[in-house]
Protein backbone atom coordinates (compact mmCIF):
# COMPACT_ATOMS: atom_id res chain seq x y z
CA UNK A 1 0.00 0.00 0.00
CA UNK A 2 2.87 2.34 1.15
CA UNK A 3 4.86 1.91 -2.43
CA UNK A 4 1.29 2.38 -4.15
CA UNK A 5 0.32 5.52 -2.64
CA UNK A 6 4.28 6.88 -3.11
CA UNK A 7 4.13 5.63 -6.66
CA UNK A 8 0.85 7.79 -7.33
CA UNK A 9 2.40 10.68 -5.25
CA UNK A 10 5.62 10.68 -8.14
CA UNK A 11 3.13 10.45 -10.80
CA UNK A 12 1.24 13.40 -9.44
CA UNK A 13 4.12 15.84 -9.20
CA UNK A 14 5.68 15.17 -12.42
CA UNK A 15 1.97 15.97 -14.03
CA UNK A 16 2.00 18.98 -11.42
CA UNK A 17 5.26 20.30 -12.56
CA UNK A 18 4.51 19.50 -16.26
CA UNK A 19 2.50 22.52 -16.50
CA UNK A 20 5.29 24.81 -14.83
CA UNK A 21 8.24 23.96 -17.46
CA UNK A 22 11.54 25.96 -17.07
CA UNK A 23 14.04 24.03 -19.24
CA UNK A 24 12.27 21.19 -21.93
CA UNK A 25 9.43 19.12 -20.81
CA UNK A 26 11.29 15.75 -19.95
CA UNK A 27 9.60 12.23 -21.79
CA UNK A 28 8.39 11.33 -18.45
CA UNK A 29 6.49 15.04 -17.64
CA UNK A 30 5.40 14.89 -21.63
CA UNK A 31 3.77 11.50 -20.90
CA UNK A 32 1.76 12.92 -18.00
CA UNK A 33 0.02 15.35 -19.97
CA UNK A 34 -3.87 14.70 -19.23
CA UNK A 35 -6.63 16.71 -20.94
CA UNK A 36 -9.95 15.86 -20.05
CA UNK A 37 -12.13 18.71 -20.33
CA UNK A 38 -11.49 22.18 -21.49
CA UNK A 39 -10.12 23.92 -17.85
CA UNK A 40 -6.87 20.92 -18.40
CA UNK A 41 -5.46 22.57 -21.17
CA UNK A 42 -2.32 24.94 -19.22
CA UNK A 43 0.13 25.32 -22.76
CA UNK A 44 -2.28 27.44 -24.97
CA UNK A 45 -2.61 31.06 -24.39
CA UNK A 46 -6.19 32.04 -23.09
CA UNK A 47 -6.90 33.67 -26.43
CA UNK A 48 -6.18 31.13 -28.45
CA UNK A 49 -8.77 30.62 -31.63
CA UNK A 50 -7.53 27.00 -31.96
CA UNK A 51 -7.74 25.77 -28.54
CA UNK A 52 -11.60 27.21 -28.77
CA UNK A 53 -12.78 25.76 -31.91
CA UNK A 54 -11.36 22.01 -31.03
CA UNK A 55 -13.02 22.32 -27.59
CA UNK A 56 -16.32 24.22 -29.44
CA UNK A 57 -15.94 21.08 -32.16
CA UNK A 58 -15.38 18.02 -29.31
CA UNK A 59 -18.01 19.54 -27.31
CA UNK A 60 -20.46 19.57 -30.17
CA UNK A 61 -19.74 15.85 -31.84
CA UNK A 62 -19.50 14.47 -28.39
CA UNK A 63 -23.19 15.72 -27.28
CA UNK A 64 -25.69 12.75 -28.30
CA UNK A 65 -28.17 15.69 -28.83
CA UNK A 66 -25.81 17.92 -31.06
CA UNK A 67 -27.45 16.92 -34.78
CA UNK A 68 -23.30 16.87 -35.48
CA UNK A 69 -22.86 14.30 -33.52
CA UNK A 70 -20.55 11.89 -34.55
CA UNK A 71 -20.51 8.01 -32.56
CA UNK A 72 -17.21 7.18 -31.09
CA UNK A 73 -16.60 4.88 -33.83
CA UNK A 74 -16.48 7.33 -36.34
CA UNK A 75 -14.10 9.61 -34.57
CA UNK A 76 -11.33 9.61 -36.15
CA UNK A 77 -8.11 12.20 -36.09
CA UNK A 78 -4.82 12.03 -38.03
CA UNK A 79 -1.62 13.49 -37.19
CA UNK A 80 1.26 14.18 -39.47
CA UNK A 81 4.41 13.79 -36.70
CA UNK A 82 7.35 16.06 -38.19
CA UNK A 83 6.44 19.93 -37.78
CA UNK A 84 2.82 18.92 -36.63
CA UNK A 85 3.50 17.78 -33.11
CA UNK A 86 7.58 17.05 -33.12
CA UNK A 87 10.49 19.60 -34.04
CA UNK A 88 11.56 19.27 -37.76
CA UNK A 89 13.39 22.93 -38.46
CA UNK A 90 16.85 21.68 -36.61
CA UNK A 91 17.81 22.10 -39.46
CA UNK A 92 15.73 19.24 -40.53
CA UNK A 93 13.74 15.94 -39.64
CA UNK A 94 14.74 13.29 -37.23
CA UNK A 95 15.35 10.75 -39.74
CA UNK A 96 17.07 12.77 -41.77
CA UNK A 97 19.69 14.24 -39.15
CA UNK A 98 20.41 10.53 -38.13
CA UNK A 99 21.37 9.87 -41.53
CA UNK A 100 24.14 12.13 -41.21
CA UNK A 101 25.20 10.77 -37.40
CA UNK A 102 25.47 7.51 -38.99
CA UNK A 103 27.30 8.17 -42.12
CA UNK A 104 30.03 10.99 -40.18
CA UNK A 105 30.15 10.27 -36.82
CA UNK A 106 29.34 6.64 -35.48
CA UNK A 107 32.83 4.96 -35.39
CA UNK A 108 31.07 1.27 -35.51
CA UNK A 109 29.92 1.76 -39.44
CA UNK A 110 32.19 2.09 -42.31
CA UNK A 111 29.94 3.55 -44.69
CA UNK A 112 30.35 3.02 -48.58
CA UNK A 113 32.37 5.62 -49.83
CA UNK A 114 29.71 6.78 -52.46
CA UNK A 115 27.40 7.61 -48.81
CA UNK A 116 30.07 9.14 -47.23
CA UNK A 117 31.15 11.60 -50.21
CA UNK A 118 27.22 12.62 -50.48
CA UNK A 119 27.23 13.42 -46.98
CA UNK A 120 29.93 15.43 -46.55
CA UNK A 121 28.38 17.29 -49.50
CA UNK A 122 25.10 18.09 -48.18
CA UNK A 123 25.42 18.28 -44.68
CA UNK A 124 27.18 21.90 -44.63
CA UNK A 125 24.09 22.46 -47.00
CA UNK A 126 21.40 21.08 -44.72
CA UNK A 127 22.98 22.81 -41.33
CA UNK A 128 22.99 26.41 -43.36
CA UNK A 129 19.37 25.49 -43.96
CA UNK A 130 19.86 25.49 -47.95
CA UNK A 131 18.63 23.79 -50.85
CA UNK A 132 19.52 20.91 -52.39
CA UNK A 133 19.39 19.83 -55.99
CA UNK A 134 16.73 17.02 -57.13
CA UNK A 135 19.82 15.53 -56.99
CA UNK A 136 20.71 15.35 -54.13
CA UNK A 137 17.42 14.93 -52.19
CA UNK A 138 16.84 12.06 -54.12
CA UNK A 139 20.09 10.58 -52.88
CA UNK A 140 19.90 11.77 -49.55
CA UNK A 141 16.26 9.76 -49.56
CA UNK A 142 18.07 6.54 -50.94
CA UNK A 143 20.28 7.06 -47.99
CA UNK A 144 17.81 7.24 -45.23
CA UNK A 145 17.80 3.00 -45.43
CA UNK A 146 21.21 1.94 -47.17
CA UNK A 147 23.00 3.54 -43.95
CA UNK A 148 21.43 0.99 -42.31
CA UNK A 149 21.30 -2.31 -44.57
CA UNK A 150 21.47 -5.29 -42.88
CA UNK A 151 20.16 -4.14 -39.78
CA UNK A 152 17.40 -5.98 -37.50
CA UNK A 153 13.96 -4.13 -36.50
CA UNK A 154 15.25 -4.43 -33.41
CA UNK A 155 18.67 -3.25 -33.60
CA UNK A 156 17.12 -0.42 -36.17
CA UNK A 157 15.08 0.62 -32.93
CA UNK A 158 17.89 0.46 -30.63
CA UNK A 159 19.72 3.02 -32.90
CA UNK A 160 16.89 5.64 -33.09
CA UNK A 161 16.41 5.59 -29.32
CA UNK A 162 19.87 6.19 -28.94
CA UNK A 163 20.07 8.95 -31.56
CA UNK A 164 17.23 10.35 -29.36
CA UNK A 165 19.65 11.35 -26.65
CA UNK A 166 21.41 13.81 -28.55
CA UNK A 167 20.74 17.45 -28.64
CA UNK A 168 18.63 19.58 -31.26
CA UNK A 169 20.65 21.50 -33.58
CA UNK A 170 20.02 25.80 -33.22
CA UNK A 171 17.82 25.15 -29.80
CA UNK A 172 19.13 25.44 -26.56
CA UNK A 173 18.26 23.17 -23.33
CA UNK A 174 16.35 20.15 -26.02
CA UNK A 175 16.94 16.74 -26.83
CA UNK A 176 15.63 14.98 -29.92
CA UNK A 177 13.72 12.84 -27.93
CA UNK A 178 12.03 15.32 -25.79
CA UNK A 179 11.34 17.43 -29.28
CA UNK A 180 7.15 17.42 -28.83
CA UNK A 181 5.04 20.76 -29.00
CA UNK A 182 3.32 20.67 -25.75
CA UNK A 183 0.44 22.33 -27.05
CA UNK A 184 0.19 19.86 -29.72
CA UNK A 185 0.47 17.07 -27.36
CA UNK A 186 -2.85 18.44 -25.22
CA UNK A 187 -4.70 18.26 -28.41
CA UNK A 188 -3.97 14.40 -28.76
CA UNK A 189 -4.43 13.69 -25.07
CA UNK A 190 -8.18 15.81 -25.37
CA UNK A 191 -9.11 14.39 -27.88
CA UNK A 192 -7.89 10.86 -26.95
CA UNK A 193 -9.90 11.05 -23.52
CA UNK A 194 -12.96 12.05 -25.41
CA UNK A 195 -13.22 8.78 -26.86
CA UNK A 196 -11.26 10.04 -30.44
CA UNK A 197 -9.27 7.28 -32.04
CA UNK A 198 -6.00 9.15 -33.31
CA UNK A 199 -3.64 7.76 -35.91
CA UNK A 200 -0.58 9.17 -36.65
CA UNK A 201 -0.19 9.56 -40.72
CA UNK A 202 3.93 10.64 -41.20
CA UNK A 203 5.95 10.07 -43.55
CA UNK A 204 8.93 9.43 -41.55
CA UNK A 205 9.84 5.60 -41.49
CA UNK A 206 7.40 3.83 -39.29
CA UNK A 207 9.84 2.14 -36.89
CA UNK A 208 11.49 5.53 -36.24
CA UNK A 209 7.85 6.92 -35.43
CA UNK A 210 6.88 4.45 -33.27
CA UNK A 211 10.29 4.66 -31.59
CA UNK A 212 9.84 8.69 -30.92
CA UNK A 213 6.16 8.23 -30.01
CA UNK A 214 6.75 5.19 -27.07
CA UNK A 215 5.56 5.76 -24.04
CA UNK A 216 4.99 9.33 -24.50
CA UNK A 217 2.13 9.86 -26.54
CA UNK A 218 -0.82 8.06 -26.36
CA UNK A 219 -1.46 6.91 -29.70
CA UNK A 220 -1.67 3.04 -30.13
CA UNK A 221 0.78 1.46 -32.14
CA UNK A 222 -1.28 -0.52 -34.69
CA UNK A 223 -2.43 3.55 -35.27
CA UNK A 224 0.64 4.38 -36.97
CA UNK A 225 0.21 4.96 -40.86
CA UNK A 226 3.75 5.87 -41.53
CA UNK A 227 6.72 5.39 -44.60
CA UNK A 228 7.92 1.62 -44.59
CA UNK A 229 11.11 0.12 -44.65
CA UNK A 230 11.82 -2.89 -47.15
CA UNK A 231 12.91 -5.62 -45.53
CA UNK A 232 14.43 -9.24 -46.61
CA UNK A 233 15.79 -12.15 -45.25
CA UNK A 234 19.46 -13.62 -44.68
CA UNK A 235 18.66 -16.58 -46.34
CA UNK A 236 16.13 -15.45 -49.38
CA UNK A 237 18.97 -14.77 -52.03
CA UNK A 238 17.38 -13.79 -54.88
CA UNK A 239 14.22 -15.52 -54.26
CA UNK A 240 10.88 -13.11 -54.36
CA UNK A 241 9.37 -13.09 -50.66
CA UNK A 242 6.23 -14.66 -51.28
CA UNK A 243 8.26 -17.68 -52.65
CA UNK A 244 10.77 -17.93 -49.77
CA UNK A 245 9.86 -20.29 -46.75
CA UNK A 246 12.07 -18.50 -43.42
CA UNK A 247 13.50 -20.94 -41.88
CA UNK A 248 13.74 -19.50 -37.89
CA UNK A 249 16.95 -21.47 -37.35
CA UNK A 250 18.86 -20.44 -40.03
CA UNK A 251 17.99 -16.62 -40.73
CA UNK A 252 16.88 -13.44 -39.51
CA UNK A 253 14.91 -10.40 -40.95
CA UNK A 254 16.91 -7.82 -41.64
CA UNK A 255 16.74 -4.01 -43.61
CA UNK A 256 17.23 -4.72 -47.78
CA UNK A 257 18.96 -1.07 -48.02
CA UNK A 258 15.99 -0.20 -50.86
CA UNK A 259 14.58 3.25 -50.81
CA UNK A 260 11.32 3.84 -48.00
CA UNK A 261 8.20 3.40 -49.11
CA UNK A 262 7.20 6.79 -48.68
CA UNK A 263 3.82 7.81 -46.95
CA UNK A 264 3.59 11.55 -48.39
CA UNK A 265 1.08 13.87 -50.11
CA UNK A 266 -1.58 11.21 -51.64
CA UNK A 267 -0.14 8.48 -50.47
CA UNK A 268 -1.13 9.54 -47.05
CA UNK A 269 -5.24 9.08 -48.44
CA UNK A 270 -4.36 5.51 -49.49
CA UNK A 271 -2.77 4.89 -46.05
CA UNK A 272 -6.12 5.62 -44.12
CA UNK A 273 -8.41 3.93 -46.56
CA UNK A 274 -6.09 1.21 -46.61
CA UNK A 275 -5.74 0.64 -42.78
CA UNK A 276 -8.42 3.01 -41.30
CA UNK A 277 -11.47 2.38 -43.41
CA UNK A 278 -12.76 5.22 -42.30
CA UNK A 279 -12.82 8.63 -43.25
CA UNK A 280 -11.18 11.00 -40.63
CA UNK A 281 -13.60 13.94 -39.32
CA UNK A 282 -10.00 16.20 -37.86
CA UNK A 283 -6.82 16.35 -39.47
CA UNK A 284 -3.44 18.13 -38.47
CA UNK A 285 -0.20 18.67 -40.87
CA UNK A 286 1.76 21.59 -41.26
CA UNK A 287 3.17 21.13 -44.76
CA UNK A 288 2.18 20.50 -48.44
CA UNK A 289 2.90 16.75 -48.13
CA UNK A 290 -0.18 17.00 -45.93
CA UNK A 291 -2.34 18.65 -48.37
CA UNK A 292 -3.71 14.56 -48.98
CA UNK A 293 -4.90 13.96 -45.50
CA UNK A 294 -5.76 17.14 -45.00
CA UNK A 295 -8.29 17.53 -48.02
CA UNK A 296 -9.81 14.26 -48.01
CA UNK A 297 -10.85 14.87 -44.53
CA UNK A 298 -13.04 18.05 -45.68
CA UNK A 299 -14.21 16.23 -48.95
CA UNK A 300 -17.63 14.97 -49.18
CA UNK A 301 -17.22 13.98 -45.75
CA UNK A 302 -20.58 13.09 -43.90
CA UNK A 303 -19.97 14.41 -40.41
CA UNK A 304 -18.88 17.55 -39.70
CA UNK A 305 -14.68 18.04 -39.88
CA UNK A 306 -12.13 20.42 -40.00
CA UNK A 307 -8.56 20.90 -40.79
CA UNK A 308 -5.60 22.30 -39.69
CA UNK A 309 -2.70 23.57 -40.20
CA UNK A 310 0.27 24.60 -37.82
CA UNK A 311 2.43 27.63 -38.64
CA UNK A 312 6.13 27.49 -37.53
CA UNK A 313 6.13 31.10 -37.22
CA UNK A 314 7.89 31.84 -34.05
CA UNK A 315 11.85 33.02 -34.61
CA UNK A 316 12.64 33.21 -30.11
CA UNK A 317 11.46 29.45 -29.45
CA UNK A 318 11.71 27.69 -32.67
CA UNK A 319 13.55 28.08 -35.62
CA UNK A 320 10.70 30.47 -37.54
CA UNK A 321 11.19 30.89 -40.82
CA UNK A 322 8.79 34.18 -41.14
CA UNK A 323 8.68 34.08 -45.37
CA UNK A 324 7.47 30.69 -45.28
CA UNK A 325 5.20 31.24 -42.61
CA UNK A 326 3.08 33.64 -44.45
CA UNK A 327 3.29 31.56 -47.35
CA UNK A 328 1.90 28.80 -45.22
CA UNK A 329 -0.78 30.91 -43.54
CA UNK A 330 -1.82 32.24 -47.28
CA UNK A 331 -2.33 28.40 -48.41
CA UNK A 332 -4.05 27.27 -45.23
CA UNK A 333 -6.76 30.26 -45.46
CA UNK A 334 -6.93 29.54 -48.84
CA UNK A 335 -7.77 25.81 -48.78
CA UNK A 336 -9.76 26.32 -45.77
CA UNK A 337 -7.17 24.99 -43.24
CA UNK A 338 -7.26 26.31 -39.60
CA UNK A 339 -3.66 28.16 -39.60
CA UNK A 340 -2.39 27.32 -35.56
CA UNK A 341 0.31 30.47 -34.96
CA UNK A 342 2.94 28.78 -32.85
CA UNK A 343 4.05 32.76 -32.44
CA UNK A 344 0.31 33.65 -31.24
CA UNK A 345 -1.13 30.74 -29.87
CA UNK A 346 1.58 28.55 -28.00
CA UNK A 347 2.12 29.58 -24.20
CA UNK A 348 5.16 27.80 -24.46
CA UNK A 349 6.17 25.04 -27.15
CA UNK A 350 8.84 23.03 -25.93
CA UNK A 351 9.71 24.85 -22.34
CA UNK A 352 10.44 27.95 -21.49
CA UNK A 353 14.09 27.95 -21.45
CA UNK A 354 13.99 26.40 -25.00
CA UNK A 355 15.63 28.96 -27.03
CA UNK A 356 16.69 29.41 -30.65
CA UNK A 357 20.28 29.72 -30.36
CA UNK A 358 21.24 31.24 -33.19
Amino acid sequence: MKKKFLATLAAGLIAIGSFNVSDAATRAEIAAIHVQTASDFQYWNDDSPTKQKIIEFVEDVTNPYSENYIPPEDRIATFDMDGTFYCETAPLYFQEMMFFHRVLEDDSYQPPKKLLELAKKIQPKVLAKQKLTPAENKAHFEGLTKAYEGMTPEEYRAYVRKFMDTNEIGLSNLKRGEAFYLPMVEIISYLTNNDFQVYIDSACGVDTTRELIKDVIPVRYDRILASDFNYTSTGMGNAAPGNHFYDRHKEKIVISGKPINNNGKTVKIFSILNQIGKKPVLAFGNSGGDSGMLEYTLQDNKYRAMSFFVICDDVERELGNPKRAASDTALALKRGWNPISMRDEFKTIYGDNVKRTK
